[in-house]
């Protein structure tokens, strides 16, 4: 299937992802929209849905809302970065990649955040961008990054996920502009968060 592009339907994908958290319970909202090979790090990175199938729903969940969305060029991949809040006040950020199913449906593939002494400043609007579907003028067109990155078909959204021994990670995503790679998201986790 060929798909749009379309920064407001992974918006829509966390908005329905957060009310599902919120009327069903966290962890079964997580169960609900994983992908079958999504990872997730509690703080080691695990298998999501070997893990979820152990958790039971806290009381009460965690909040959440993207701040912005990056999408693939052809519509299949997406990444989505916002601020999250729990019922006892604490604060943090997540980012949340995203694919689309063999039905069209996002599905997150990484979902991974930490706390924040204070929220990150929260832009007026959501906002989306999609990645340039132009190549440079070398054969091939943009350079093949590392296949571990798990790059879309496109490749014009790539993304890393790097774990250390001591648990600290570092979640990259960089953005085909036509001309070269921008990284949009880089995010660095401290060991035990």
């Amino acid at each position: 299937m060929r798909y749009q592009p379309d920064p407001s339907s992974v918006i829509a994908a966390e908005i329905a992802f957060n009310r599902l958290a919120q009327e069903e319970g966290q962890w079964t909202a997580f169960r609900e929209t994983a992908a079958d090979d999504a990872v997730m790090f509690v703080p080691d990175q695990v298998l999501a849905k070997d893990w979820l199938k152990k958790q039971a729903d806290p009381p009460a969940s965690v909040s959440w809302s993207p701040s912005i969305v990056y999408v693939s060029c052809d519509g299949r991949l997406a990444a989505s970065t916002g601020n999250w809040k729990r019922p006892d006040g604490s604060v943090g950020y997540f980012t949340t990649l995203w694919r689309r199913d063999k039905k069209g449906r996002w599905q997150w593939i990484l979902d991974h955040g930490d706390t924040l002494a204070s929220p990150r400043p929260a832009p007026e609007f959501l906002s989306g961008k999609v990645a340039t579907c132009k190549r440079d003028a070398r054969p091939g067109g943009p350079p093949r990054p590392d296949q571990a990155a798990g790059p879309p078909r496109d490749e014009s959204l790539i993304w890393s996920a790097q774990v250390a021994p001591d648990k600290s990670r570092r979640v990259t995503v960089r953005m085909w502009t036509g001309e070269a790679y921008e990284t949009v998201i880089d995010d660095q986790v401290k060991p035990g968060s």
